[in-house]
């Protein structure tokens, strides 16, 4: 069976920021036509756009307008041309439809296909995909890009942790894509049912995205089952998974140039930041014909990593995801994002797969207390002990965040677990007020 090649992947840096140009003329001749756009635009000529930069003329796009825009202010083709739509989460405020026409369902597929190529997933893998299928765009992306390589593709979704390893273990299972918090969770059932993953899988490469996560949880994944970790980004509002991914370097992810203009912006006064500093990332497709989207707010913290990767892709690389301006938490006057508990926790080897942030406001002050899951072995040492690991538990998270921190100790599943997208805060303060 022949391989499917991209030869995008081999474009230099001359060549990427031509294509850039001639695209993003030709995406702003689509928005112009938008009901959403056509005012915004109007003063803007597609011919005089001669350098990437040029975009930061171009006015930025926000959820909330997305929002205002529903149904179809950002729709720039007739319905009869759209073969799917797609839903957002919706988990920080109302969904919003995502649009494809039949080339941008195939250029989606070719984006994920890249990254999974990247890293030598072929025609010869077994591809188990355990993510959601539906209106969340994370399982399909993927699905076809599994295809289009050639694997034999498990459409298994989310859920059924127990059937999952039944899938792995039955059809050797190759290649993973799967939430982070959730591939703990297969580890820890494994552990539940004394089932070695080193022995039990054939798992090799697992690619893992929908949720930020810190470099001591794709440690842990790795170590659990014998394989390597990829970072995948992606979202609803530029297709799905498959605008960035990470090479075998594991040195940032590699933004798909020749579909998405990448730019890091200060949230607060929305200039761009110093090369290299972290700040808003914003995106701008650059081939989308349903629904192409200009500057739009990700709303996700990260940097653009300097110099040419090791791998030798002249394609730019972001950092992992660290967090989200609509993530942060703002305790006694601290900014703390949930990621930095998590990569405090997962330095202290007794701290197992799963913790819960839980935030009120008892006399008119601040708390925060941090639930925190055990290893089996530390949660059975006597109480002594106990109580100096969650002193130095607590001791650590001050470090991290530069404020007090209490930790309850539960013992290895004792906290709720979902199969999608994890839980992490629980936020009763505006409730108490």
């Amino acid at each position: 069976m022949m391989q499917y090649c991209d030869k995008a992947v081999d474009l230099s840096r001359h060549e990427i920021e031509e294509l850039q140009v001639e695209r993003l003329r030709r995406t702003v001749e689509r928005a112009q036509a938008t009901e959403a756009y056509r005012d915004r635009l109007n003063q803007i000529r597609p011919s005089e756009i001669t350098d990437p930069a040029d975009v930061r003329g171009l006015p930025l796009t926000s959820k909330k307008q997305l929002r205002e825009g529903m149904p179809y202010d950002f729709l720039a083709v007739p319905a009869t041309e759209v073969v799917r739509m797609h839903y957002s989460s919706g988990t920080t405020g109302l969904a919003t439809a995502v649009y494809h026409t039949r080339d941008d369902v195939h250029r989606w597929a070719r984006c994920v296909a890249r990254g999974m190529l990247a890293v030598g997933v072929g025609c010869e893998d077994v591809f188990q995909n355990m993510m959601g299928y539906g209106l969340f765009t994370g399982g399909l992306g993927f699905h076809y890009a599994s295809e289009l390589i050639g694997c034999m593709t498990i459409p298994a979704s989310s859920g059924g942790t127990r059937r999952q390893i039944h899938l792995m273990q039955s059809f050797d299972s190759t290649v993973l894509h799967i939430i982070p918090s959730y591939a703990l969770r297969i580890l820890h059932i494994c552990a539940e049912d004394d089932l070695n993953p080193h022995e039990a899988f054939s798992v090799r490469s697992i690619f893992v995205g929908g949720e930020p996560h810190s470099e001591q949880l794709r440690r842990r994944i790795e170590e659990g089952f014998g394989a390597r970790v990829f970072n995948c980004y992606g979202l609803s509002e530029m297709a799905g998974p498959g605008v960035a991914m990470e090479c075998p370097e594991q040195t940032g992810l590699h933004i798909c140039e020749d579909h998405y203009l990448a730019e890091i912006i200060d949230p607060q006064t929305l200039e761009p930041v110093e090369p290299g500093e972290p700040g808003e990332l914003v995106l701008t497709t650059l081939t989308r014909e349903a629904m192409p989207l200009i500057r739009y707010r990700t709303r996700d913290i990260a940097h653009l990593l300097p110099g040419k990767c090791p791998c030798g892709s002249s394609h730019i690389r972001v950092s992992r995801i660290e967090g989200r301006t609509d993530d942060m938490l703002v305790v006694r006057g601290v900014n703390v994002y949930p990621i930095q508990v998590e990569r405090a926790l997962l330095d202290i080897d007794e701290v197992g797969s799963n913790y819960l942030i839980n935030l009120d406001r008892p006399e008119d002050l601040d708390r925060m207390t941090v639930a925190v899951e055990l290893t089996q072995h530390a949660f059975t040492d006597e109480m002594r002990r106990l109580n100096a690991l969650q002193e130095r538990i607590e001791r650590r998270l001050h470090g991290e965040l530069d404020i007090s921190v209490e930790v309850e100790l539960h013992e290895p599943g004792g906290l709720p677990v979902a199969d999608g997208k994890a839980v992490r805060v629980i936020d009763n303060r505006e409730q108490e007020l």
